[in-house]
């Protein structure tokens, strides 16, 4: 439920009130109780997104962090090695045509 901004038109009071969305905006005053009481149009709160599993990549651990930059850093030491055989058996193809 959304906390709106209200405003009185006779007495300037301004308050917040926590209601469900779909309520109809109050009129009455809680300071003077006048009908003179109006919905603020307010900017809106960022929407904040926690628990697991919905944004996953976001917020990893740092275990999983460091077992990620092993796993790259050995990935890319196998490529490179596979790198010098790969253009030895280009090599020794292309002198066959």
């Amino acid at each position: 439920m959304p906390t709106y901004d209200y405003v009185c038109r006779e007495c300037d009071h301004q308050w917040e009130l926590f209601q469900p969305m779909k309520a109809n905006p109050i009129r009455k005053c809680p300071e003077c109780g006048r009908l003179a009481a109006k919905r603020l149009i307010g900017t809106g709160a960022g929407i904040i997104f926690r628990g697991s599993g919905f944004y996953q990549t976001d917020y990893r651990s740092k275990s999983y962090k460091e077992r990620e930059k092993a796993e790259k850093r050995a990935s890319e030491t196998a490529s490179s090695d596979g790198k010098s055989d790969g253009k030895a058996k280009s090599k020794s193809n292309s002198s066959k045509s």
